[in-house]
Parts: C-alpha cells; sequence; structure tokens
C-alpha cells in the first residue's frame, strides 16, 4: 500500500468528470482503495475521491470509525468504499456547513448542501450499496461525489464572507490538521 500525492485545486484534472468503474474485485480496485484509505489516515480526511490523487474513476472513500481531528465536533461516518454513486436528495430541505477539502488545503467555507440524501452505488465486489442519511455523513457523500463530476466545494459557496483560511477562521484546529 502507498501513500498518494493528493491533487491540488488548479490542477486540470480534479475538473473532469469521472469514468465509471466497470471491473469489480479485481487486484488493480483493492490496490487503489487500500492507497486511498493509507492516503486518507495520512492526512485525517474525513473522505478521498480517486480523481484527488489523479485516478480518472467513479470511486470515493469516507468515514474512519472514529472521530476525526479535522471535524472534532462531526458525529463518527461509517467506514465505506462506494464505486459508480448515485445521490438522489430526499426533500428539498438544505443544510449549511462548513467544509475543507484535502485538495483546498488551508481554507474552510460554508456550503449548502441537501440535508438528506440516498445514496446508492456498489462496493468494490460489486454488491448494492443503498443508504439513506442526513447531516454530516450525507454532507461528506456530497462533498466526496462532488469530485466525480469535477466540482470542488468553492464552486459552491454562496458567501464569500464564509470562505477563508482555516488559521483565522477555526484557530483552535491544529494548522497541521488542516494540510
Amino acid at each position: 500500500m502507498a501513500i498518494r500525492d493528493i491533487l491540488k485545486m488548479g490542477d486540470p484534472r480534479l475538473l473532469r468528470v469521472a469514468q465509471p468503474v466497470q471491473r469489480f474485485d479485481t487486484d488493480e480496485i483493492h490496490l487503489l482503495v487500500a492507497d486511498m484509505f493509507d492516503t486518507m489516515r495520512a492526512v485525517n480526511g474525513a473522505g478521498l475521491a480517486a480523481p484527488q490523487i489523479g485516478e480518472d474513476l467513479q470511486l470515493v472513500i469516507f468515514g474512519t470509525d472514529a472521530p476525526n481531528p479535522r471535524y472534532p465536533d462531526a458525529p463518527v461516518v461509517p467506514r465505506t468504499v462506494l464505486l459508480n454513486p448515485v445521490i438522489t436528495p430526499v426533500g428539498d430541505e438544505e443544510e449549511e456547513g462548513w467544509e475543507g477539502c484535502l485538495s483546498v488545503p488551508g481554507l474552510r467555507g460554508v456550503v449548502p448542501r441537501w440535508k438528506t440524501i440516498r445514496y446508492t452505488g456498489v462496493n468494490p465486489f460489486g454488491d448494492p450499496i443503498d443508504r439513506t442519511v442526513d447531516g454530516f455523513h450525507a454532507r461528506v457523500v456530497q462533498h466526496e461525489c462532488d469530485h466525480l463530476i469535477g466540482k470542488l466545494y468553492p464552486m459552491r459557496v454562496r458567501d464569500f464572507t464564509k470562505f477563508g483560511f482555516t488559521e483565522v477562521l477555526f484557530p483552535e484546529i491544529d494548522a497541521a490538521e488542516d494540510d
């Protein structure tokens, strides 16, 4: 397994629409997933999308089964590997919340997201996943899946008075935890 380089905002590969995964339960998929978890763990991420490490595939991981130092007040999200995801809003209610991104280090912004979503897709073995979630879990899934359509969270910020450097906005968060 390996810790991979995370692409930063400005890299055109982050703006591509990712390709669906066609083959499941392959050595390549399992190695990619292991690399993604190693990479995410090394930087205390809440999630990671394959395009963030230069892989043009509809594959996201999220969750840690433990509190996340980057989001210390957020509830724990179960560790999940999701391929070829589809997100469907449940209702019309949106919720604003602070977000950061491993591809946009050192910055945070308030982003509106659907409060409750249903997400479907498959795991690395091709088995179906179908969950309805809300709150932080829904936010993380929407954030990671945005990477699959070439969107970074600053593209969703509506009020730029609520966007800035983490060290200014949240001085209690160790700057090393946000890069």
